[in-house]
């Protein structure tokens, strides 16, 4: 049946719609108060005017319906079924990772925390969303602090020899080495973090006091000043979050500036009356760009599915389901959420700024301006979940000609540019095969990249535990996941954990995150973020295949001189550092040869490689 056909006999009942191509992928997703009346409109000649219809409408081979009992519901599934399907005609929110949260792993037997952007059914706890997203790192290094609950991605279910620099920092108990914490006492720690998380500062402080009068009774005054401290702390935490309720409603405001395909967008998060937060959201591809679908697209994917919702939302323009939306949202946040679009006054004076700031995000993206390297260090700290904004990026990468000459190359960004003093290359042996700690690598074949990666990166890194220098702020390794996992072996071999580290894969252009490996990075073409790592992986490859090209053009001249007699092994150094190649010998002539070497010997090379020339020829 035909889908003009198929829309003529659906109910006038609540629903959503999907329409099919021929392959059968989900080309839109709708939902209506009425079926058939809002699907039989698709096919009408007059709407085919409107561009975006026209093209979806002709490749529609088949649609499908759900009936629910009423709009609300309609709504909910819309926003479900868009984010299961990723239709090309919808509107589709780009960045689902936008919202800062902290993750508490209460499933685990040493609980840690997180900072995370998407929320997952693992048995964790997840709190947030916070603003800024500084404001998480903010606590998590408080909990780091002050209840010793780490943010490590060491496996604990397992004894290690010795335990990491955030031991000694005193920024962990250390439940990975035996011996020096208890589980009783990290259980204290884990519990009281969370209670910190939960918003239980009242129940967290009693308790506290109750543990600091029991250490004092004990004459334990080093844990009860502890206690003290971080009791002062929390009081003065929550006079603080008192002082902001007090000065106003939370509101969030969005809006965008379009230049079809190209449109981005800002939202701007007020809590207390104050500025705590910018959002920038970016689109390429909407080609029929229209106002009245994509607000109301965006702020169901923003928000229907939100752990925190303000008390209003500003918005450039009224739309259709505007009072259907405040309905569902303000069920689901427990508290009146209101949509306005303020039309005068300093609220509208506040949406034009809001405006403004989303132009110039346009100008920024798209318009080529090149963001402070501050800009990009932190757009690179938030795409990659880095706890710190980036100084410094090592990047690995190997290169080698059908498994010979294997080398690898180490290129690093520093403080905004490429830092040449510190490029290191490296000469694959094959003979780091147990690495540092004496145990689990396996031994290197010459045309095995993982383990040419793991070789290149424990050289490296044992050289700088031995120099007692800084590891740097992220590891990028140019490959997959596969490479990844081989550097993080070679870390681990020498006992170096929590070390930030990712991959890009050539093609694909998608960044693999240690420890998030199913959930890659996948950036815009016109992201800053992107174009800093493809700048920093090119140099890589490039340094990595000019050093593999000059290994191998010393190789095949001294293989090509090593049978001429009367040219041993010295006379061949001395040729190379001289010439530098078989072609630059030839043309060097008898007269520049004669300057370093005897000229009967200057003689027999010439006429080596000249015999060599002919032979190719005749073949």
């Amino acid at each position: 049946m035909e889908p003009r056909e198929k829309a003529a006999g659906l109910p006038e009942s609540a629903g959503v719609y999907l329409f099919k191509d021929a392959a059968g992928a989900v080309l839109y997703v709708g939902k209506a108060g009425s079926l058939r009346s809002r699907v039989r409109s698709y096919f009408l000649e007059s709407r085919w005017m409107d561009a975006k219809t026209g093209s979806l409408v002709r490749e529609i081979a088949d649609l499908e319906t759900i009936v629910v009992d009423n709009e609300r519901e309609a709504l909910a599934l819309e926003n479900n079924l868009i984010k299961r399907y990723h239709p090309k005609f919808n509107v589709l929110l780009r960045d689902d990772k936008t919202y800062p949260y902290i993750k508490f792993t209460a499933a685990e037997k040493y609980p840690r925390v997180y900072f995370t952007r998407r929320i997952k059914k693992d048995g964790s706890l997840y709190f947030g969303p916070y603003f800024p997203a500084g404001l998480a790192r903010r606590i998590l290094h408080f909990i780091h602090k002050r209840f010793l609950v780490p943010s490590c991605t060491v496996d604990l279910t397992r004894n290690h020899p010795r335990p990491c620099l955030q031991y000694y920092i005193k920024r962990c108990q250390g439940p990975c080495v035996a011996g020096l914490t208890t589980d009783e006492q990290y259980a204290e720690a884990a519990r009281d973090a969370r209670m910190f998380l939960e918003g239980r500062r009242h129940d967290l402080i009693k308790s506290l006091e109750a543990r600091m009068a029991g250490a004092a009774e004990q004459e334990l005054f080093e844990q009860a000043a502890a206690y003290r401290d971080l009791l002062r702390t929390l009081e003065d935490i929550e006079e603080r979050q008192r002082i902001a309720a007090a000065q106003g409603d939370d509101t969030d405001v969005f809006a965008y500036y379009a230049e079809p395909p190209l449109v981005s967008a800002n939202l701007f998060h007020l809590r207390g009356g104050r500025v705590v937060d910018r959002r920038e959201f970016y689109w390429e591809d909407l080609e029929e760009f229209d106002p009245h679908e994509f607000v109301p697209s965006l702020l169901k994917q923003f928000y229907l599915e939100a752990e925190y919702l303000p008390k209003a939302i500003h918005v450039p323009i009224d739309f259709e389901d505007r009072a259907l939306l405040e309905e569902a949202l303000t069920e689901q946040a427990g508290h009146k959420v209101e949509i306005f679009t303020p039309q005068r006054g300093s609220k509208r004076a506040f949406l034009d700024l809001v405006e403004n700031n989303a132009k110039h995000s346009f100008e920024q993206r798209f318009r080529v301006l090149k963001p402070s390297s501050k800009a990009i260090g932190e757009a690179v700290q938030n795409a990659l979940n880095l706890l710190e904004e980036p100084r410094r990026i090592d990047s690995f990468d190997i290169s080698h000609m059908q498994g010979t000459d294997t080398v690898a190359s180490m290129v690093v960004w520093e403080d905004g540019r490429m830092k040449k003093s510190e490029y290191r290359k490296f000469i694959i042996r094959g003979d780091e095969g147990n690495g540092a700690s004496g145990g689990t690598l396996p031994v290197l074949r010459q045309n095995d990249d993982f383990a040419s990666m793991r070789e290149a990166v424990t050289r490296r890194y044992r050289r700088v535990l031995e120099e007692k220098r800084p590891m740097p702020s992220l590891i990028l390794i140019d490959g997959g996941i596969g490479q990844l996992h081989a550097a993080a072996q070679a870390l681990e071999s020498l006992q170096i954990i929590n070390q930030p580290m990712a991959s890009i894969a050539k093609k694909e252009e998608i960044l693999y995150i240690l420890g998030q490996e199913d959930e890659p990075c996948v950036l815009e073409r016109h992201s800053p973020v992107l174009h800093l790592i493809q700048q920093i992986r090119d140099e890589t490859h490039r340094f990595a295949v000019s050093f593999h090209r000059q290994r191998r053009g010393k190789r095949q001249t001294k293989s090509a001189l090593s049978d001429i007699s009367g040219v041993g092994p010295r006379t061949i150094q001395k040729l190379l550092r001289e010439f530098g190649s078989i072609a630059n010998l030839r043309r060097a002539g008898r007269e520049k040869l004669s300057r370093v070497v005897t000229p009967k010997v200057a003689d027999a090379i010439l006429a080596h490689l000249e015999a060599e020339v002919a032979a190719e020829q005749r073949k």
